[in-house]
């Protein structure tokens, strides 16, 4: 057992970071609304997330774009696509936490690790990632303003795109410089330290987002429209939205990359990439923008899931010579 805790010691992290939010809800206020610290704690993580990024990887994705396209334009637009049905099933907060969830870039970690985990073209997945979060500074405004046009959510498209371009482009760049001017080799040596470090930001903020979630479960009103306020619906619902989203993007990717004729490694490497979207940048824009953190979360959760069901079977339908 303790073996196994230890193999998936971040999804038991991410439990514990849960719980503890939610139950120090009210004396982790002060830290939720300090908008320095979350500021802060993303533009740490996306700097560590970023050096480990290397740009070798990205010019090889160049040779054979079409599939690193596929999953770049499923991600950006056809995930969330895939949400606007949900608009007619949650009240405003909740369907705002899911547009932010499908919004947000490609997460910069995970994409990578699961698609070599499943024996997949890693290329395909760090261009995307690096495609999904520089774009991120137009893509999430303009589809925020657009998407939740009819609800009750205020969006400063100008203020968002200023925040995104601090938080995640500029880091992103400052890690690649220093990676040219000699932090190639020390991040190289030191990729498993500095990915220990960017998960336990991640988890700082599952903390905060989940104490920002207590907020909305505690003040959730008794008629909220179209769905039951009780969390025995709510929580149930979130979790089809994200498992529903998060296939079919997964399965798109697959079976497009199939049809330009992309070997089984492509495939595998557009559909995790094309479908998965970064805890980090989505907790901080609906906490920013005052909508639930809770579709951000368990979309989060479900595609940590989902992928290594996908990435084991995958392996095994695949297997490297």
């Amino acid at each position: 057992m303790w073996r196994a805790l230890a193999r998936q010691w971040f999804f038991v992290a991410i439990a514990v970071g849960l719980t503890v939010g939610y139950l120090a809800a009210e004396g982790l206020r002060p830290v939720r609304e300090s908008v320095f610290f979350r500021d802060a704690v993303v533009f740490t993580v996306m700097v560590l997330m970023g050096l480990s990024l290397h740009p070798e990887a990205i010019r090889n994705s160049f040779r054979r774009p079409l599939p690193s396209l596929a999953a770049i334009l499923i991600n950006i637009f056809w995930v969330p696509a895939l949400a606007l049905p949900f608009r007619v099933v949650f009240p405003d907060s909740l369907y705002g936490g899911l547009v932010v969830a499908t919004l947000v870039p490609c997460t910069l970690a995970s994409a990578s690790v699961w698609t070599r985990k499943a024996g997949g073209d890693d290329s395909v997945s760090i261009l995307t990632t690096v495609v999904t979060n520089l774009a991120c500074v137009v893509v999430v405004p303009l589809g925020m303003m657009w998407m939740l046009r009819q609800s009750g959510v205020e969006i400063s498209g100008i203020d968002q795109m200023k925040k995104l371009a601090m938080v995640v482009v500029l880091p992103i760049i400052l890690a690649q410089l220093a990676r040219i001017l000699g932090a190639a080799m020390w991040a190289d040596r030191n990729k498993l330290r500095l990915s220990f470090a960017a998960q336990f930001g991640i988890i700082v903020m599952v903390m905060l987002g989940a104490a920002a979630g207590a907020d909305f479960i505690h003040h959730q009103p008794t008629d909220t429209g179209t769905i039951s306020a009780s969390l025995w619906i709510t929580i149930p619902l979130l979790v089809v939205a994200a498992i529903s989203i998060h296939l079919a993007a997964l399965i798109t990717g697959i079976g497009i990359t199939r049809i330009l004729a992309g070997d089984h490694r492509e495939q595998i490497a557009v559909g995790i990439s094309g479908s998965q979207k970064t805890l980090m940048v989505g907790l901080q824009i609906a906490i920013d923008t005052g909508v639930s953190v809770l579709p951000m979360i368990i979309y989060h959760i479900a595609q940590l899931i989902l992928d290594t069901i996908v990435a084991d079977r995958w392996k095994q339908r695949f297997p490297q010579p």
